[in-house]
C-alpha cells in the first residue's frame, strides 16, 4: 500500500495520513529524517485520541520528539517510546514501512 512519496513530507517533519490496514481505516503519522521514515498509528496510548498539535503536526518545538496535544506526553521518534507524561514507559504502535524508488509503502 503506497502511502506517499518520500518528497512529500519535508525532511525533519512530520505529516499525517489516513490509509486503509487490512481493511480498517486508520490515521497515521510520519516523520522523515533524511531517507528514513517512521510510522504510527496517530493514537495516544493514554487516551486514544490523535495526537496532532495541528493538522499533521506531531514534533515538539526542536523536532526531538513526537509529543501528544492532550496531555505533552513525549515519544521518541525513532521507536515511539514515551519518556514523559501520563503513558511513560508506553509506546506508540508501529506501522512497518519500506521506501522503494522515492515512495512509503505500508508493509
Amino acid at each position: 500500500i503506497k502511502l506517499c512519496n518520500l518528497s512529500d513530507i519535508e525532511d525533519g517533519n512530520s505529516a499525517a495520513f489516513t490509509v486503509d490496514i487490512d481493511g480498517k481505516t486508520n490515521m497515521v503519522l510520519a516523520v522523515r529524517n533524511g531517507d528514513r521514515v517512521v510510522v504510527y498509528l496517530n493514537s495516544c496510548p493514554h487516551t486514544g485520541a490523535p495526537l496532532d498539535l495541528s493538522a499533521g503536526k506531531f514534533l515538539n518545538g526542536d523536532k526531538s520528539y513526537i509529543i501528544c496535544s492532550t496531555h505533552g506526553a513525549l515519544f521518541k521518534i525513532k521507536d515511539g517510546y514515551c519518556i514523559s507524561g501520563p503513558c511513560r514507559s508506553s509506546s506508540l504502535e508501529a506501522v512497518p514501512v519500506t521506501i522503494k524508488n522515492g515512495k512509503i509503502l505500508i508493509l
